[in-house]
């Protein structure tokens, strides 16, 4: 029972209304049931509105990879974010999709359980801060060391959840952070989530690069558009006499991208100020706006908002898609 389990593991009061939550092929349907022990929640709700829910008044997703750990990734999608909601003015949130290693709700500085909404179907609310919408497993976890020791299928229903048991409202953009890797949770996202594309982190170190290709030919496999790259940990000045060293090669997401005929979408420096302040749950774009980092982030989140914009201009010259589910 996926409902006990997270009992156990989070103690998630609010979180019953999850047991009556089923997924099929033809998306996601609420049980008649679901109505009985919510003041407020129908019994009937249409068809279009069931596949959605909390996703119905999202303009667009985008979903960050890196498919490898340790190069940064929820570090860049939470800086993107936060850029696009301030700088761009957009109205954003942020899903952390990394079940088993969630760190969204450390760097937004955000804590405790989500709860549910008062009227219309029992949906969590997000919590938010710098202008951003999240929603993190780690709310519902009763530390920050606790694990989710949960197999795929656990942490692909955790998610579906999530991402579609949330009261988004209306937003231009939902920025998914994936978890490292090219497996269930890459697959499940891509395939239940409409994207509008993805955006694949690396350091330009050839280790990491060889994930990233994983990554980007994995995206491909799905088809999901790949909307750039992003090369952090690019370089770093030293503060003291200005001397730019490339400490972990030079600009091999560059060749990358030239290679897989993909757009450089920034180059993100090397900065101490990104990780203190990301433990601190001060975004550095919010933090320190003037700083070369966040002046990265800001133009990768403006070039990010003119992508979405003419693949959206480009999907209505085109005509009516037809999907079938």
């Amino acid at each position: 029972n996926v409902l006990a389990t997270m009992m156990r593991h989070a103690a998630v009061e609010n979180y019953r209304w999850l047991a009556r939550m089923t997924f099929d092929g033809m998306g996601m349907h609420m049980m008649a049931s679901q109505a009985a022990g919510q003041p407020g929640a129908s019994s009937s709700v249409s068809g279009s509105s069931l596949k959605k829910l909390g996703l119905q008044h999202v303009a667009h997703i985008v979903a960050v990879s890196s498919a490898k750990g340790g190069v940064g990734k929820s570090t860049t999608a939470v800086n993107l974010a936060v850029a696009l909601a301030t700088a761009c003015g957009l109205r954003v949130g942020l899903l952390d999709a990394d079940i088993h290693g969630p760190s969204v709700g450390k760097m937004m500085n955000l804590h405790g359980k989500p709860v549910l909404q008062a009227a219309g179907p029992p949906l969590l609310l997000p919590k938010d801060n710098h202008r951003v919408r999240t929603m993190s497993m780690a709310y519902f976890m009763e530390s920050e060391d606790q694990p989710a020791v949960w197999r795929g299928a656990m942490a692909n229903n955790a998610l579906d959840k999530m991402a579609f048991g949330t009261a988004w409202g209306t937003l231009d953009v939902l920025i998914v952070d994936l978890p490292p890797g090219t497996g269930d949770a890459q697959i499940n996202a891509a395939q239940r989530l409409p994207l509008s594309g993805a955006i694949v982190v690396s350091t330009p170190q050839d280790i990491a690069l060889m994930d990233a290709k994983r990554g980007t030919h994995m995206f491909r496999k799905l088809g999901v558009r790949l909307l750039g790259l992003v090369e952090n940990m690019s370089h770093h000045c030293c503060s003291q006499c200005g001397h730019v060293e490339h400490t972990f090669g030079h600009e091999g997401v560059v060749r990358m991208a030239q290679e897989y005929g993909l757009e450089l979408l920034a180059q993100i420096p090397l900065d101490m100020a990104v990780r203190v302040q990301a433990d601190a749950g001060a975004p550095v774009v919010i933090s320190h706006p003037t700083s070369p980092c966040s002046q990265a982030y800001v133009s990768m989140a403006r070039r990010l908002q003119a992508l979405l914009q003419e693949g959206a201009e480009g999907q209505q010259a085109a005509g009516p898609r037809i999907t079938v589910e």
